[in-house]
């Protein structure tokens, strides 16, 4: 049975604030980009192999695309595998909004003594919905008890003493802490392997390798084809698949990609369900990511004739794409 994160629930509307055209004379659909423009803003959804750590995997990646620029979106220890979405170039500032988004792993669990499934199925039941959790010695974040969300646990296979199980959880959920916790239930448990299978938007449907990327960069640079260059570089849109969208006339992108916040006689459709403080992406007509940034109003108050709709924290449009145009947005 498939499971999905909470975002991937939620069914949203298109609604219509004023009807609007864009021009093909600015910007480009996103999957039409000229591969130098998809390098100064795409996304690489990197199958991480076991051994080198997140940094270490991206640095792979600008070496081998030969680019200044990379990051990821959200750290993996050196021998865990699985979904890594690296940033280049411009779309590092995406990652952001990737590592407050939901994750999901499977994990491989020893025990430590024999037990029957009922007692198992009973210790991971009290795991579901909001839990406490003390981060590891060795982390990267403040040691103290915190809660986190784990929205589904299931348990795929067991062998002997060895449980693979599926965990949807909150993002800053730690998962070898989790088997910990879990085995102080049963009688001791520790994780023996784990692989991340979903980070926001990004699943295994869409993995490459870092061989992969290595072989497609030599067929764009060594023979001219880009077949393999799209297959792996994703527009930096996909990144921001999760997040409810508004979007812009053509007349308000580049006041936004100057760094302004989106008022709303620039708006010409929005998604439905937009709450204030909600993070929004804001879009132009052809689908472009123009920024991201904090809801001032609801969906509702966005369809009005004034006011700040969406505060702009980080801008991806490049100024001069779209014609200045005073008065916009």
């Amino acid at each position: 049975m498939e499971r999905k994160l909470p975002f991937e629930t939620i069914q949203r509307k298109v609604i219509v604030r004023k009807e609007s055209d864009t021009s093909d004379k600015f910007g480009y659909l996103p999957d039409q980009r000229p591969v130098d423009v998809l390098l100064e803003n795409g996304i690489i959804n990197i199958d991480k192999p076991a051994g080198p750590t997140s940094h270490q995997t991206s640095a792979y990646v600008k070496q081998i695309l030969g680019i200044s620029k990379a990051g990821h979106s959200g750290t993996l220890d050196p021998q865990v595998t699985g979904v890594l979405p690296v940033g280049i170039a411009g779309s590092t500032k995406v990652v952001h909004v990737l590592l407050t988004a939901g994750k999901e792993y499977v994990c491989l669990m020893h025990v430590h003594k024999n037990l029957e499934e009922k007692q198992l199925k009973d210790a991971i039941s009290n795991f579901l919905g909001k839990i406490k959790q003390l981060p590891p010695i060795k982390s990267a974040v403040k040691r103290q008890l915190r809660e986190r969300s784990i929205y589904y646990l299931d348990i795929l296979e067991t062998e002997g003493r060895d449980v693979l199980f599926r965990v949807g959880c909150e993002a800053g959920t730690y998962i070898r802490k989790l088997v910990d916790d879990i085995g102080k239930k049963i009688g001791g448990a520790h994780m023996a392997e784990l692989r991340r299978t979903k980070a926001g938007p990004f699943g295994e449907d869409s993995l490459v390798t870092l061989q992969d990327l290595t072989d497609a960069t030599y067929y764009w640079k060594a023979e001219g084809n880009e077949k393999y260059i799209r297959h792996v570089i994703q527009p930096v849109e996909n990144a921001v698949k999760h997040l409810p969208k508004v979007w812009i006339m053509d007349s308000a992108v580049d006041s936004m990609a100057h760094g302004a916040s989106l008022k709303v006689p620039g708006i010409s459709k929005v998604e439905s369900g937009i709450r204030e403080n909600n993070i929004v992406a804001v879009m132009t007509l052809k689908g472009e990511l123009v920024s991201y940034g904090t809801a001032r109003m609801s969906s509702e108050g966005m369809l009005g004739e004034r006011g700040v709709a969406v505060k702009t924290e980080r801008v991806f449009m490049k100024t001069s794409v779209y014609p200045r145009i005073e008065k916009a947005a």
